[in-house]
């Protein structure tokens, strides 16, 4: 790859990373999980280590957390406040360890001592005491500067003011982690995004009366600068900081070698979810303080610590109830409300049971001990029961055979494809007969990738529906808007907001509007396909009149499934009374006619592995541009294999058997007469 392109790719990482940090630590909002910031942070410094030539004063590598708030007034940290580098596996650990010993110039026989310290999720804070008294207390900032929340920390009753302990040091920097318990953050999570952001948000408000109504908490871990300590290990430290009034973390533990240390870790991770604080980690130290002073610093992190992180998409939990949730094409999704767990930096108090056969499957039920997983944006799901840990008395759960919010009976349906009944059982009212069902079909209909109407969110849906002011989508552009002035919380000005909203969104393209209808199987790339097939709504209306539903099998993308469900939809005569009533109101434009002569005319793709400098999505979009058409499968029908960095393994040997072309993003580019 040319230096350029590199320098590029190294240069978004990096304004990624200082917006994140920008966010996180001056604004106390979390724009990403704490995995996929470390995941982030690994790549940029996995950049800097393969080429030299990359250099930053904004790296990772370099800087720690972010500039001080201008809201309160800077201070310097007397002895800087490192950051920590991570570790994810046990390789890691062991490379850390002999990374020590070499350092050092000791043999792998040695027999190092660490202190293995549970991360707490929450906010450094660093505390000056002089002569027993707590003078100031900062964030920590950059690192370098902190911001002075002295008052706000005064508040915390875990914080002594006053140490009267003859072998306190005469001056010191005490610090730890500001946090919130999950049980009292229970109280305020209307509030709050996450404990750690109301933990942020309370030690940076500018009335310290207002920091005190939030029961904030704070452990003491480590020292800046000292005068007059006389200790020789952290341990003691620690043992030492309970005796003068701190808390400390009650995990804390003294342990020698590497396996103890992951054994311990493992120990620690099947806590977490009795715990009433968020851990996402274990910190390990040198535990003699005369290593640590001869190992030092490299650049931002301490050479005698290391952060020992999480599986960052898994943690342990109990199942505390499991309800059935309605979505707007009848199914009944069982979701397990479990006992709050920090995954990857998101608090989780839900997890989807998928359907009935996975419940009964896994024998999933409530009071169980489950192992939940998150991965990325997907919903947070049950991976495994721990049987040993049921609760004497249990039962399994039985699924309702009637639907919880109308009554009628739930069905599962056969599936002609696979010629089996359907793993999801639904409700078998006629769709707007079903309260649940229809206000989960209203909040498509208003959805961003709908009609996506301004300020008209699903909790304005649900309360307009309550109200008897929405009952079917062409009510939203009658509404009576007198009433809803009089209502709380309602206004002149909000209501000409809601009302230009609305009367903005009168004019929609067919395939959002087909989108917008929420039939079963036709997301928005099938609604496209369908728009550009009948061009205008008076023709792809006219199915209900003609029948002829299996001409949607030329479309290329539709299939059997896609087609029963629009049979089944046009079927519906409540359904046919909202198109009419909606075609009288709304200004329905017909789909753009598609350029048939462009350069890759008659010309399929399909991309494989990760683009350098373009998203997929544009990929896509200049692929369609220019009249060519991307599958989503290596089959005889595609042309060309657009392959980047670490492609699928099987689509590309798939390719070479079928002999498809394979070509690069600069000869892709190339065939448009661009370049990348």
């Amino acid at each position: 790859m040319k230096k350029s392109l590199i320098k590029k790719e190294y240069d978004k990482k990096l304004k990624l990373i200082k917006r994140y940090n920008q966010k996180y630590y001056s604004d106390n909002i979390s724009e990403i999980t704490d995995s996929e910031y470390d995941s982030l942070k690994n790549e940029i410094l996995i950049l800097e280590k393969k080429h030299k030539f990359l250099q930053n004063k904004d790296s990772p590598s370099i800087a720690v957390g972010y500039k001080p708030s201008k809201i309160f007034k800077k201070a310097q940290h007397r002895v800087p406040m490192l950051s920590l580098s991570n570790a994810f596996s046990e390789d890691d650990i062991l490379n850390f360890e002999k990374k020590i010993l070499n350092f050092l110039s000791q043999n792998n026989n040695s027999n190092i001592s660490y202190t293995a310290e549970p991360k707490i999720d929450g906010i450094s804070a660093s505390l000056t005491y002089k002569n027993g008294k707590l003078i100031t207390g900062l964030s920590r900032g950059d690192g370098k500067e902190g911001e002075d929340i002295t008052s706000n920390l005064k508040t915390i009753n875990d914080i002594p003011k006053i140490i009267l302990s003859k072998d306190f040091p005469k001056e010191i920097d005490i610090r730890g982690e500001v946090f919130i318990q999950n049980s009292d953050f229970e109280n305020i999570k209307e509030k709050f995004a996450n404990p750690r952001n109301a933990a942020s948000g309370s030690l940076r408000q500018k009335d310290p009366k207002d920091t005190q109504k939030i029961p904030l908490k704070f452990i003491a871990y480590t020292f800046g600068f000292e005068k007059g300590l006389n200790l020789n290990s952290q341990f003691e430290y620690l043992n030492k900081l309970s005796e003068w009034g701190f808390k400390t973390n009650p995990l804390n533990r003294l342990i020698s070698g590497i396996k103890n240390l992951i054994k311990n870790y493992d120990e620690v991770e099947k806590k977490r979810a009795d715990l009433d604080f968020d851990i996402d980690g274990i910190v390990y130290k040198i535990n003699d303080f005369a290593l640590q002073k001869r190992l030092g610093s490299v650049a931002n992190a301490p050479r005698w610590a290391i952060a020992h992180k999480f599986s960052s998409n898994k943690a342990i939990s109990i199942i505390l109830d499991i309800e059935i949730q309605i979505g707007r094409t009848g199914a009944l999704t069982p979701v397990a409300k479990i006992k709050p767990i920090n995954i990857g930096g998101v608090l989780v108090s839900n997890a989807t049971l998928h359907n009935e056969d996975e419940i009964n499957r896994k024998d999933i039920r409530i009071g169980d001990t489950v192992t939940v997983e998150r991965a990325g944006d997907v919903i947070p799901h049950i991976l495994s029961v721990d049987i040993k840990k049921r609760p004497k008395i249990s039962s399994k759960f039985i699924f309702p055979d009637k639907c919880p919010s109308c009554g009628s009976k739930t069905i599962k349906e056969f599936n002609e494809t696979t010629k089996k009944k359907d793993a999801v059982r639904r409700c078998s009212s006629e769709g707007f007969n079903c309260e649940k069902i229809s206000i989960e079909k209203l909040k498509h209909f208003v959805s961003k990738e709908a009609f996506n109407i301004d300020g008209f969110g699903k909790k304005i849906v649900e309360n307009f529906w309550k109200l008897n002011l929405i009952k079917f989508p062409q009510d939203i552009f009658k509404l009576d808007y007198k009433k809803i002035e009089n209502l709380d919380g309602w206004g002149n000005l909000s209501v000409k907001n809601l009302k230009y909203s609305i009367d903005e969104k009168k004019n929609i393209s067919l395939e959002k509007f087909i989108y917008s209808l929420g039939i079963r199987h036709i997301g928005l790339e099938n609604a496209k396909l369908i728009s550009k097939y009948f061009g205008s709504f008076s023709k792809f209306k006219s199915l209900s009149n003609n029948n002829q539903y299996q001409e949607l099998l030329n479309i290329d993308g539709i299939g059997e499934t896609q087609v029963n469900s629009i049979k089944n939809f046009f079927s519906n005569k409540m359904n046919l009374k909202v198109l009419n009533e909606l075609e009288k109101t709304l200004s329905i434009n017909n789909a753009i006619p598609e350029n048939k002569n462009g350069l890759l005319k008659d010309k399929t793709f399909l991309v494989t592995g990760k683009l350098n400098g373009i998203s997929r999505a544009e990929i896509k979009s200049l692929i369609e541009e220019n009249s060519g058409t991307t599958v989503s499968s290596v089959s005889k029908k595609l042309d060309y294999l657009i392959s980047g960095d670490k492609p699928t393994k099987r689509k590309v040997e798939n390719a070479k058997e079928l002999k498809i072309k394979i070509i690069n993003q600069d000869q892709f580019l190339k065939m448009l007469n661009k370049s990348s």
